[in-house]
């Protein structure tokens, strides 16, 4: 059984990752680059500078905006001094100082011999606050990596799982050679983003390759185009992939519903029974197609019984006649 991961994230590779889309700027400790983020959201520091260290929690970035900064920057030299030393400042993961304001002299001391970095963005405290945090909320989502083969069809997200051998890697190659996108081949990364959903995505050093048994190891995205890929997809349906089994009764009706509980998400899920001569990705396709219209509310199975039952009726009545 595969067990959550509680990802961490370093100051360092925070500010790797925004440089594109967010401007952040390390003032001083660069020696403490390698303290770990853990928790999404960002805190404030207001508290603290009253004197109250006690609610500073580990592995959060503490924010320094500008009521918090004027409060400091108009204490005396030495009252301000011995209110920052008071902080734990070997214990905080960073903290970030908002609208580019200026950090008090006594701060960017105690931080430097602390090798505590000390971040400024120009972004207003809320703003810097959300975008840090949505961020955030996606590279330290709770993890698990599981077996199996992620495409996305039709908007939607589906992994193949089954067994090694049945054939998952040689069905989602069939289906991206339909005009379908694959996400991540045989390892596959599900992040819980919040309580709406699971996300999908492909371990860096796979992305974008498939192997398959006899052609080897293939580049998807050099072979079929950019648009045969996708970096991430929302976990929508299962559909597992099970050798036929002759001594098994399989459901030949579609009356029951299984589902699959994934970091604690229940997920729909479809088992689809494999042997010589069942096109698999044309019965993927179709499974896929036919989830979309019971998410539209039309649910042949209900429609079929309807009917059937309204048929039963007549006849009832009409031999009672």
């Amino acid at each position: 059984m595969n067990l959550p991961i509680q990802p961490t994230i370093t100051v360092q590779e925070l500010l790797e990752s925004v440089s594109d889309t967010f401007s952040l700027k390390l003032v001083t400790g660069k020696i403490g680059l390698e303290r770990k983020i853990t928790v999404c959201h960002l805190q404030r520091l207001a508290l603290a500078l009253t004197g109250n260290s006690t609610y500073i929690d580990l592995g959060r970035i503490q924010v320094l905006g500008q009521s918090e900064n004027s409060y400091l920057q108009q204490l005396p030299s030495e009252q301000q001094l011995n209110l920052i030393a008071g902080l734990p400042l070997s214990q905080i993961t960073a903290i970030l100082i908002t609208k580019s304001l200026e950090p008090p002299k006594a701060l960017l001391q105690l931080a430097e011999i602390a090798n505590l970095p000390i971040l400024v963005t120009p972004d207003p405290t809320a703003i810097a606050i959300a975008k840090l945090t949505n961020f955030l909320e996606q590279k330290l989502a709770p993890m698990i990596i599981l077996h199996g083969v992620m495409v996305s069809m039709f908007g939607l997200g589906i992994l193949l799982k089954g067994e090694s051998g049945v054939g998952k890697s040689e069905c989602a190659l069939d289906l991206i050679t339909r005009g379908h996108q694959l996400v991540s081949d045989d390892v596959v990364e599900v992040r819980r983003i919040g309580t709406e959903y699971l996300l999908c995505s492909a371990p860096e050093m796979v992305r974008d390759h498939m192997e398959i048994r006899g052609l080897g190891i293939l580049n998807i995205k050099d072979l079929f185009g950019f648009s045969s890929v996708s970096l991430s997809q929302q976990l929508d349906l299962i559909i597992r992939l099970e050798r036929w089994d002759q001594k098994k009764a399989y459901d030949r009706v579609g009356l029951d519903e299984e589902f699959s509980k994934v970091l604690e998400f229940p997920v729909p899920m479809i088992s689809l029974p494999v042997t010589f001569g069942r096109n698999v990705s044309t019965l993927v396709e179709v499974a896929v197609r036919n989830h979309i219209l019971k998410l539209r509310g039309i649910n042949a199975v209900q429609e079929f019984t309807t009917r059937h039952m309204a048929m039963l009726a007549i006849n009832t009545l009409s031999q009672k006649k």
